[in-house]
């Protein structure tokens, strides 16, 4: 009986193994085992999402599949319903066919057939999930038009209605300033131009990318540059966050240095300043041109509101998820965090005009400590930069005159008995050393 007992066993062990290699070999022969190089539109990282989680969800509006249906953004699908009626009858006056529903129903199966064909392309995009399908389609046409509807009117394009609740409103602008640069909620850029092209008419002369960075246009800085559409040529614009990070990216110079692996922390911008650096503000292409010359740190303005946090964790949750991506934003939080350690480093700043805070001190000092959280840097591209300020730091004599300045020179009765010292000194040494008679 033990025998059989063993025997019945033994077989089950075999029997056990031999369903697992047999689960196993399918997973294998199903899997996926490469990331194709297509997908741009990722979902968030959980690691990455906890630490703030309304900076990757939407207030009110859902574009593109993964947040489509959700019950709390249905009430503003009705918008997009009114954004594409308005821009049907506008091909359809500009055609001069008489309006009718058949001439709005040729327009929009010519915009639907255009999606159909980019349909596979669209939905490769959006990584890990398969979305192609009717709804997918209907989703890409209904918030396609919308997107570039809203920044044709933004531009002044085209004409806003009276009943517009976009511009009418004035909370929905900041929604959708906040809803457009998430991760999750992008469109395919090559959706986005197929449609404007679709509906473009002879009036308009800005291009897409005009539209986009002029909606944007505030988005890092009070007084933005102008646009440079000549950096774009060539360039696989995947998305509205994609294409927010070129406009930095491009133009920006200290980028351009070669990046290294490693990185060393810097002092914080109290302690920079008692080690007699100054602090300046420049005005460059880019944000990202923070530059060390001749005992000053330059740093270009930026604007600190309440779309900043957003879209800098949604910039860094993209560039940690994109293969083969340059992590430049997630380098340029990991340099604000080390600068802005206190609200007194905030406040520094904030004289300089170097930073335009609309938050409370207390509340930016915060978002800035905890940008880069659990993310990876694979290189550094502000190296040379942290290499010579801590290298500045090290050498006496800045620290030296910077303490003396601003212990002895900084009323008006300090520096009189600082310059009575001084001709008392020589005074002394005069009556001491010089010869009477």
């Amino acid at each position: 009986m033990a025998a059989e007992s063993g025997r019945a066993d033994d077989s089950t062990v075999v029997i056990n193994v031999e369903s697992l290699v047999s689960s196993l070999k399918v997973e294998l022969m199903n899997a996926r085992l490469s990331m194709p190089p297509s997908y741009c539109i990722f979902k968030t990282p959980s690691i990455l999402f906890r630490h703030r989680e309304s900076s990757f969800l939407p207030n009110c509006f859902s574009f593109g599949p993964m947040h489509h249906g959700r019950k709390k953004l249905l009430a503003t699908e009705k918008i997009k319903i009114k954004y594409l009626k308005g821009l049907l009858s506008r091909v359809v006056t500009n055609r001069s066919e008489a309006m009718s529903d058949e001439a709005m129903e040729n327009i929009l199966t010519g915009l639907v057939n255009a999606v159909k064909l980019i349909e596979k392309q669209a939905s490769a995009c959006y990584a890990g999930h398969d979305y192609a399908g009717d709804e997918f389609v209907k989703t890409m046409v209904l918030d396609g038009v919308f997107i570039i509807e809203l920044f044709r009117k933004d531009a002044e394009e085209i004409t806003k209605e009276q009943d517009d609740p976009i511009f009418s409103m004035s909370c929905m602008l900041q929604f959708l300033h906040h809803d457009l640069i998430l991760l999750e909620n992008q469109i395919p850029w090559l959706v986005l131009q197929t449609l404007f092209e679709l509906t473009k008419l002879p009036s308009e002369t800005k291009s897409l990318i005009e539209l986009a960075l002029l909606f944007f246009a505030n988005t890092f800085t009070s007084y933005p540059p102008g646009i440079e559409t000549s950096l774009f040529n060539g360039k696989d614009i995947k998305h509205i966050l994609d294409l927010l990070r070129l406009s930095l990216v491009l133009p920006s110079e200290e980028i351009k240095n070669n990046p290294t692996s490693g990185w060393q922390p810097i002092p914080s911008v109290t302690r920079l300043k008692e080690a007699g650096v100054k602090f300046v503000k420049v005005a460059p292409h880019s944000i990202l041109d923070i530059k060390f010359r001749d005992g000053s740190l330059e740093i270009p303005s930026l604007l600190i509101q309440e779309t900043t946090e957003t879209i800098l964790r949604n910039l860094i949750a993209y560039e940690q998820c994109l293969p083969n991506c340059p992590p430049i934003f997630t380098c340029y939080a990991k340099l604000l965090d080390n600068l802005i350690d206190t609200t007194n480093d905030m406040e520094i700043l904030c004289k300089r005009e170097i930073l335009d805070n609309w938050l409370s001190p207390e509340d930016s000092t915060q978002f800035f400590n905890k940008l880069y959280n659990d993310t990876y840097i694979k290189e550094f591209f502000y190296s040379q930069l942290c290499d010579d300020l801590n290298r500045h730091c090290k050498w006496w004599w800045p620290r030296w005159r910077a303490y003396y300045v601003q212990n002895y020179f900084t009323k008006p009765w300090a520096i009189a008995a600082q310059i009575y010292a001084v001709i008392m000194f020589f005074l002394t040494v005069w009556q001491t050393y010089i010869p009477k008679g």
